[in-house]
């Protein structure tokens, strides 16, 4: 019984091993290799799979999902003979699976190669400048020579970026001085605008201000020279209602005289003719008046009775 019951538990595990072996489980978007004999089978995918036990072999299991991979910096040599480093990141998809397995040893190392030589065929035809700002021209030009080339392993390369490009220290620093002195001609630009349009201004506003000074100016002396016209307007009409004789308008002139003679550039005085008829009414007024301005001083015999000088007849 003893030898019996080993040989079942024998045959027990091999029946197990050999159901473990027949089903084989594949993850959503993977796939899986399998080669009876060292030759290529089929290609199982997602779900439950039967295969032969101790026939058939799993050679590889592939991820479809698609896959990103960094790739360590590269020195790059451009048109101006200077060395960059530039890091690349790869996006790719596994869209065949046999191809991948059977047409290249590893598409990984692959991509690798193909990139750096690829990305120093393209630096090479560009300056500093230009590779520093055409980052989207490298990459579409990548991209392409990449997808063509590795087509033929299962490969798709979605998208390829540069994630770095480190020029050599001492180009950095002169980009560095460059790039201030840049900043600091902007700033004095924007300096002098703002200065520039800040005196503009400015003598706009002066310029406002003095013709609404002028404008309140002349609104001024049109309303005094008119005041005055007025003025004069109601004195005339006053003297002339008053009908003034020749010795008050002679008065009034010599008070004006005073009034006339004011100023330091009052060197040329002009009379008028008619001052003398004015001087002579005036001194005819002022002889009249007696002094200190009393009543006028009587002549002599004046005022008094008159004497009878007849004589008396005289009387015998």
């Amino acid at each position: 019984m003893g030898p019996i019951i080993i040989v079942l538990i024998i045959l027990v595990v091999l029946v197990f091993i050999a159901l473990i072996k027949t089903i084989q489980v594949i993850p959503q978007a993977s796939a899986a290799i399998v080669e009876r004999f060292g030759r290529y089978t089929r290609t199982l995918n997602a779900g439950l799979n039967i295969v032969v036990p101790f026939i058939d072999t799993i050679r590889n299991r592939i991820d479809l999902r698609e896959q990103v991979v960094p790739f360590p910096p590269q020195p790059v040599i451009t048109q101006d003979n200077l060395v960059v480093n530039i890091d690349t990141v790869i996006y790719y998809q596994v869209t065949d699976a046999r191809a991948a397995t059977y047409e290249v040893a590893s598409y990984i190392q692959a991509i690798e190669q193909l990139t750096v030589t690829t990305l120093r065929n393209i630096i090479g035809g560009m300056d500093l400048e230009r590779t520093l700002t055409s980052r989207e021209e490298i990459n579409a030009a990548l991209r392409g020579v990449l997808d063509e080339a590795t087509g033929k392993w299962g490969i798709r390369v979605n998208r390829v970026e540069l994630k770095a490009i480190e020029p050599p220290t001492s180009i950095q620093d002169s980009m560095e001085k460059q790039m201030r002195a840049d900043r600091d001609k902007r700033a004095a630009i924007l300096q002098a605008e703002g200065v520039r349009q800040s005196e503009i201004l400015r003598a706009e506003g002066e310029k406002q201000s003095q013709i609404l000074r002028a404008e309140g100016e002349a609104k001024a002396a049109a309303l005094r020279a008119e005041g005055e016209a007025q003025a004069i307007r109601t004195v005339f009409e006053s003297i002339h209602a008053g009908d003034p004789d020749q010795k008050l308008l002679s008065y009034q002139y010599l008070q004006m005289l005073p009034k006339i003679a004011e100023g330091d550039a009052n060197k040329l005085w002009i009379v008028p003719s008619e001052i003398g008829d004015a001087l002579k009414g005036l001194s005819g007024a002022f002889g009249n008046l007696g002094p200190m301005g009393g009543a006028p001083t009587p002549a002599p015999g004046a005022g008094l009775p008159s004497q009878d000088r007849r004589e008396k007849p005289s009387i015998d």
